[in-house]
């Protein structure tokens, strides 16, 4: 499918719905409160079951939907990113299995269980939500960053450099991290898709955001009993959710293929 699809669609994909849930919420849409799941009558996408516009819910739900998976991914990646690298570096085992060992201890549990609990424990807090997806990342991303960093960390290069005093940040930011770039933008991809599946799947499930917020993921989970009625008010959250997941799961397919060819180039 990836030889097949060229790039342009595969971000195609991704920017529509992002663009969705950035610039939507600026753009004005006077559309009055109708009947439920009601067609036309002024509403280009018809109403969901509390009688309010889909289209005006579709411009601002985006940016909870795909807001927190982002900001979740980000939170992992700068707290699980800095652990791996201290991990690799130091020259101490007890530090690397000091803070190695912990995250094996969590990799184990159900992610979905444990943003459930926590969604219920701080019910409609996007914030929570998001510190919650992003803690169930941190444990894979650190073993990650540290697996790709480990050879460069060790590498005469790095020795050279700590005879010059270069400081810590200019050497493990400086050239460590260049070397773990590939393998952190190879698993981008699937990690946006993972956290974007998680917080729908709890807000899917009834136990995130408010059952009035316009979050795509809610919009679908209320409204899925009028689907016959009014399919509009279902398919178009889920087609720009499934377009976002698709798209991002092409590009990161076609980067890690790029990657190993790279890789399997003689030098």
């Amino acid at each position: 499918m990836r030889a097949r699809t060229p790039v342009a669609v595969s971000l195609l994909l991704v920017l529509i719905p992002l663009l969705v849930a950035v610039f939507g919420p600026l753009i004005p849409v006077d559309a009055a409160p109708g009947m439920p799941y009601e067609r036309g009558a002024g509403h280009p996408l018809g109403t969901d079951g509390l009688g309010r516009d889909v289209l005006e819910l579709l411009l601002v739900g985006g940016r909870t939907a795909l807001g927190m998976a982002i900001g979740a991914v980000a939170i992992a990646y700068l707290a699980g990113g800095l652990i791996g690298l201290v991990a690799a570096s130091t020259r101490h085992r007890w530090l690397d299995e000091l803070l190695i060992r912990p995250l094996d201890v969590l990799m184990p549990l159900p992610s979905l269980l444990v943003i459930s609990v926590v969604a219920v424990g701080w019910r409609a807090s996007a914030v929570a939500i998001t510190l919650a997806v992003a803690a169930v990342n941190v444990p894979t991303v650190a073993r990650l960053v540290r697996a790709a960093a480990l050879d460069a960390a060790s590498s005469p290069v790095v020795e050279a450099l700590r005879m010059q005093r270069e400081s810590w940040i200019g050497i493990h930011l400086g050239y460590v991290g260049r070397a773990v770039l590939g393998p952190v933008a190879a698993d981008l991809g699937t990690r946006i898709t993972l956290a974007v599946f998680l917080v729908a799947s709890v807000n899917f499930l009834g136990l995130g955001l408010s059952p009035t917020a316009p979050d795509w993921a809610v919009s679908i989970s209320r409204n899925r009993e009028g689907l016959l009625l009014q399919p509009w008010a279902v398919l178009a959250p889920a087609i720009l959710l499934v377009a976002f997941t698709l798209g991002f799961n092409l590009l990161a397919d076609r980067l890690v293929h790029r990657t190993r060819r790279m890789a399997e180039v003689p030098r």
